[in-house]
Formats: structure tokens, sequence, C-alpha cells
């Protein structure tokens, strides 16, 4: 499973969704499940799968699908 493959797998895990309503609006506002417990969920699943320890900052920043594959970059995680 390549990056985007696992970074989606997650998401539609997390929010229970389909890899089709993943994008540009997947993100905080539109997504009535995306609360704080998803959030917690979400990057629990990114640091376990990608072995990395997100800044806290990035932790209360990942508030989109496309967001999140940018706080991902800054640990060298490339997500295509």
């Amino acid at each position: 499973m390549n990056n985007l493959e696992t970074y989606n797998t997650i998401f539609t895990e997390v929010f229970q969704v389909n890899q089709n309503d993943l994008g540009t609006d997947f993100n905080s506002d539109n997504i009535d499940k995306w609360d704080s417990i998803c959030q917690l969920g979400l990057v629990t699943n990114m640091e376990d799968a990608f072995d990395v320890m997100l800044e806290p900052e990035d932790i209360m920043n990942f508030k989109s699908y496309d967001l999140g594959k940018t706080i991902l970059a800054k640990y060298e995680i490339v997500i295509l």
C-alpha cells in the first residue's frame, strides 16, 4: 500500500465514509462527524501508520483532508 492509499484508508475508517467522499471539501467545517474524538483518532492513526510524532500545533491544525497532506509533508511523508 502506498502513502496515498494508507492516508485515504485512515480517513475512510475514522470517518466511516467512502473514498469518493474525500477531497478539497472534506474538512472540519463541512463534515458533521469531525469532532474532537475523530480528530484524535485521525491523528493517532496517522502517527502510527507513518511512524511520526506530530507537534501539538500540527495536531490542532489537522482539520482537513488537504491540510493533512501538507502537515505530513513537514515530516517528510509524501502523499501523492
